[in-house]
């Protein structure tokens, strides 16, 4: 079994850094199984699309408008993840829906797909996140590491 961990979102946009730091953080933290590839996609939408054909499963990290107060965490699968990228939070949003449908018309869409994500408190440009997401960071990277063990795919401390 071959799984997919992407980070999204833009590193100068403030909250959009999210899912890019989640995975830095995953990968400074843990070492994994050549079966788990960890990639910050950032903004790249369909450039990503030859990386989901080996793919069985599929973790994308970044941060949402869900209309929640901003650093709540979202845990979306099936039928939630397309919604969760219907209202554009930023530009490479629209590249996800875009990739999962073609990953999906190819036969490519990893079979199980989940969303681990914040509500966004700003996406202007900036270097640092609001302190909301901030505090966010640390409970997400440990539920994507709990979410690896249970597909039978534990990272190992560092």
């Amino acid at each position: 079994m071959k799984v997919l961990v992407l980070g999204l979102g833009n590193m100068l946009m403030g909250d959009d850094a999210f899912g890019g730091k989640v995975v830095s953080r995953l990968q400074e933290r843990y070492h994994f199984s050549e079966h788990v590839l960890l990639m910050d996609g950032g903004t790249l939408g369909l450039d990503l699309l030859p990386f989901l054909e080996d793919a069985d499963r599929l973790v994308i990290i970044d941060a949402l408008q869900m209309q929640a107060e901003p650093g709540r965490i979202f845990r979306l699968e099936g039928e939630e993840v397309p919604c969760a990228f219907a209202s554009k939070l930023s530009v490479h949003q629209m590249g996800v829906q875009d990739l999962l449908a073609v990953a999906e018309l190819q036969g490519n869409l990893p079979q199980e797909v989940v969303v681990w994500g914040v509500q966004a408190g700003t996406i202007e440009p900036a270097l640092e996140m609001s302190p909301e997401v901030t505090r966010a960071l640390e409970p997400v990277v440990e539920a994507v590491a709990t979410e690896l063990a249970g597909w039978g795919v534990a990272p190992v401390a560092a």
